[in-house]
């Protein structure tokens, strides 16, 4: 069940397509055995990840792309996503568990991100995240 697969895709600001590359990945991870939960958390970071770079990365910019690889060892899932956007500085995003911050839209998405996955890490000038998922080994 450990079907190891790596690919690369450069999709253009365009939701829908994002929304095809979300579905290629998630369809190979059930494939390989990752649960229902695992599932559910790759998908809503992937969602915001993808949507992210799209809508504030590259402002929706028809001419601008976003490049997605997603590798895939036997245990853990790599997704990589990219835009050419200028980028952000994740620190200067307000924390939605701020009272502060509690209506703002802001921020959640990132939070999520975090929650759902073993590690998500930004480059330095943040126009690119690496989202890693661990797959849960369920008793047989």
């Amino acid at each position: 069940m450990a079907d190891a697969f790596e690919f690369e895709v450069t999709i253009p600001s365009d939701t829908s397509q994002g929304h095809e590359v979300q579905e290629r990945i998630l369809t190979q991870l059930e494939q390989v055995g990752f649960t229902d939960r695992d599932l559910f958390g790759v998908k809503l970071a992937l969602e915001e990840g993808i949507v992210n770079a799209i809508k504030h990365g590259n402002g929706m910019d028809p001419s601008k792309n976003v490049f997605v690889k997603c590798e895939y060892n036997g245990e853990l899932v790599r997704v990589i996503i990219e835009d050419e956007g200028p980028g952000f500085d994740i620190n200067e995003v307000p924390d939605p568990t701020d009272d502060d911050n509690l209506e703002k839209p802001s921020g959640r998405g990132l939070m999520l991100m975090k929650a759902f996955m073993t590690n998500i890490e930004y480059n330095d000038s943040g126009n690119r995240v690496t989202l890693e998922k661990k797959r849960t080994v369920e008793d047989e």
